[in-house]
């Protein structure tokens, strides 16, 4: 991989990893596009910049990783530990869904849900407005759609998004849980798949590696940022298109 193929792949990383349009689907079409092989060098340089979009959403919600916040993170946890079952059970099952057929079709029926939820949404309604104010019931049930994105294409984003919203949260806390969320979860795959791939970073292109890094991190906290001020403006209706449009064309290419 050179300098060129990580700051595209990067960009693509830190823009789509916390929007609801699932970065697989991303990361297949540009892989290829780009000609690069998806062999073990290439996972460890994933691994190198999941890393910097965690680093990112940190430093966003830096004021809310505090001793003082200990109830939210124990919600998190919650959320997260579904997931974590589910995939771990299910973990040869789920890399057989690694198809670009099936990550078509889950981007066209996750852009359909994401229409059919916004046509019935209203947030006029009474909803949980701060991110601190999510029950513990709450975060369960958004740790259960969670599971939903095990399946390649779905987004985890999109999943919990959806599900914070279907249980009563706005559109800004819903994401915004969906980004906290993300630190365990992500975090938890990054060190997974770095204990599979360390022995790869010998041979790593580290110029490119670095330039990757730095890349992935200053989209992926731009992204956040941008995304919060286009939810207190606009519904997800748009990134329902996207995705029934990006799914159509994927089948038409494969």
């Amino acid at each position: 991989m050179d300098i060129f193929q990580a700051i595209i792949i990067g960009i693509i990383e830190g823009f789509t990893e916390f929007l609801p349009i699932s970065s697989t689907g991303h990361m297949i079409i540009a892989s290829e596009f780009l000609g690069i092989s998806q062999d073990n060098l290439t996972k460890a340089y994933e691994v190198i910049i999941q890393f910097a979009a965690i680093m990112a959403v940190m430093l966003v919600y830096r004021d809310k990783i505090s001793l003082k916040k200990i109830d939210l993170w124990s919600k998190l946890f919650i959320a997260f530990l579904p997931l974590a079952i589910v995939g771990f059970i299910f973990k040869d099952v789920i890399k057989e869904l690694f198809t670009v057929n099936i990550v078509a079709i889950m981007f066209i029926v996750g852009g359909i849900v994401f229409l059919i939820v916004e046509k019935f949404y209203k947030e006029s309604e009474s909803h949980t407005n701060e991110v601190e104010n999510v029950s513990y019931k709450q975060a369960f049930g958004v740790g259960v759609a969670q599971i939903f994105s095990l399946i390649p294409g779905t987004s985890r984003a999109g999943a919990t998004i959806i599900g914070g919203m279907l249980l009563k949260l706005n559109r800004k806390t819903s994401a915004e849980f969906s980004f906290l969320l993300a630190i365990p979860v992500m975090g938890a795959v990054t060190a997974y798949d770095l204990l599979k791939h360390y022995h790869e970073f010998a041979d790593a292109n580290w110029p490119a590696f670095s330039i990757g890094f730095i890349v992935a991190f200053i989209v992926a906290y731009a992204t956040i940022k941008l995304f919060l001020v286009f939810l207190q403006r606009f519904t997800f209706v748009a990134f329902g298109v996207y995705r029934i449009i990006f799914g159509v064309l994927l089948l038409l290419i494969n």
